[in-house]
């Protein structure tokens, strides 16, 4: 046997030495150490206790919000949307800044995440007091603060053709056990930080609920939140997977998760929910206001590809995630339509060209800072309507 060919088989062996969910189970699996805690559910149908987690938040609300119990003017409650998009989450971190500086930011009552806004989601969730550690993510990442490059490994029976280690360890510099604390208290109040995952055996969108991992009290908590936040951003065959240990009927297996974009783009809660519940629960009525963050272009934008295997096949995915990233929009569109929520958009202008030298180029990133930071500060003109509608 060639030394070549011993790799390939060794490699191939061992990314099958996994233990994933069977199908007739996967409904029932629970994350090992947490299984009493109600942490996630499906991003695709309603959760089977959404009556009992609708029940929990509006006490909390009800608790934290005393203009939410009724008389006087209808209160306001405002949700943000940050979507996938790579090294685009410059854009949408400088919005949030720009949007401190104009002085009109809210205090957003839900904050969701995918892939780049999942790393963006958290800080954005805990104010405008993280937008100096926005900033520096955003302008001064380079690609080596991201990934190492292990393309060899990855084509021959590993993976991913990288490792995140770097941005795992980016990660846990500013997510310890305060910041932790920090998202638990306003859990508490009954707010909600939601970041969506993809379980690619079972090809369905999980959503997470941050703050009832981040107030679980659990020995495995800050991991487990480090980790689905490395999973949100692990772009397929680029990033390795996430590998979280479940357990169901009493035996323990595995989950493979990886970017939430893969199956959504940018979510706000399952489209099937309705917000009357809630009001009537609540027993007010309050104005409704959705604020999505598509870090991304939805026009078409030129770019010459290179004859190779890479750059086609790279050049075509993007070409999918963008056009599946407008489809979200829409989707989102109408659900707000259904539920009477004012629905606001913003995209990176179609005339910011990208100059962009490598996956992660810090001149590039700090354009699209800027570019977002300025059209905010001045009052960023929200569009209304998904593109091309």
């Amino acid at each position: 046997m060639s030394p070549a060919l011993a790799v390939v088989l060794v490699g191939c062996a061992a990314s099958m030495a996994r233990s994933p969910v069977p199908l007739a189970l996967e409904d029932n699996a629970q994350v090992a150490g947490m299984e009493a805690d109600i942490i996630r559910f499906w991003g695709d149908e309603l959760p089977p206790n959404a009556s009992a987690l609708r029940q929990t938040r509006v006490a909390q609300l009800k608790r934290s919000r005393p203009e939410l119990r009724g008389g006087g003017r209808r209160p306001v409650m405002t949700s943000l949307a940050l979507s996938g998009g790579g090294s685009y989450g410059a854009f949408g971190a400088g919005i949030l800044v720009g949007w401190t500086t104009s002085g009109t930011r809210p205090k957003f009552d839900v904050v969701t995440g995918v892939s780049t806004g999942a790393l963006t989601a958290p800080f954005a969730f805990l104010g405008p007091k993280y937008d100096p550690a926005l900033k520096k993510v955003f302008t001064q990442s380079h690609t080596s603060d991201i990934a190492i490059m292990r393309p060899v490994r990855g084509l021959l029976g590993g993976s991913s053709l990288s490792s995140n280690a770097p941005l795992a360890k980016t990660i846990a510099s500013y997510v310890n056990a305060a910041f932790l604390a920090e998202v638990a208290a306003e859990h508490k109040k009954g707010r909600r930080l939601l970041i969506g995952t993809t379980n690619l055996d079972a090809q369905r969108p999980v959503i997470w609920d941050m703050g009832e991992i981040a107030s679980s009290g659990r020995p495995q908590s800050l991991e487990l939140f480090r980790t689905i936040l490395l999973a949100s951003a692990a772009i397929p065959v680029a990033f390795p997977p996430s590998v979280i240990d479940v357990t169901a009927e009493g035996a323990r297996y595995e989950e493979m998760h990886v970017d939430g974009g893969t199956t959504r783009e940018v979510f706000l809660v399952p489209t099937q929910l309705t917000t009357s519940a809630i009001d009537k629960q609540l027993n007010v009525q309050p104005i409704r206001r959705v604020y999505i963050i598509r870090n991304g272009f939805v026009s078409p934008q030129y770019k010459a590809v290179k004859a190779r295997t890479l750059s086609i096949a790279g050049r075509a995915v993007s070409t999918l995630i963008k056009n599946q990233g407008i489809g979200d929009l829409y989707r989102l569109y109408l659900f707000c339509k259904r539920n009477g929520i004012s629905y606001n958009l913003a995209y990176i202008p179609a005339d910011v060209q990208d100059t962009s030298t490598d996956a992660f180029d810090p001149v590039f990133m700090t354009q699209l800072f800027d570019t977002g930071y300025q059209m905010a500060s001045r009052g960023y003109p929200w569009q209304k309507v998904p593109p091309g509608f």
